[in-house]
């Protein structure tokens, strides 16, 4: 499953919307995804599943790309 992460470039970093980025991370839970992603120093807001046509929906943006982590 693919799983979309947001976050804040930095763990000491207050979240705001403007400043929040996202990736894709290809996982079996959300659980697997904080524990890739545990080594770097983001501060993780969120992490939403995404399939069906919200996966469609995604793939049609310039950004996508699930990252091998």
């Amino acid at each position: 499953m693919i799983y979309k992460v947001l976050f804040q470039e930095k763990i000491t970093e207050v979240p705001v919307r403007e400043k929040t980025q996202s990736i894709y991370v290809e996982a079996s839970s959300e659980m697997e995804v904080r524990q890739k992603l545990a080594s770097k120093v983001y501060n993780i807001e969120f992490v939403l599943p995404v399939t069906g046509e919200y996966l469609e929906f995604e793939k049609q943006n310039e950004n996508f790309k699930v990252e091998n982590i």
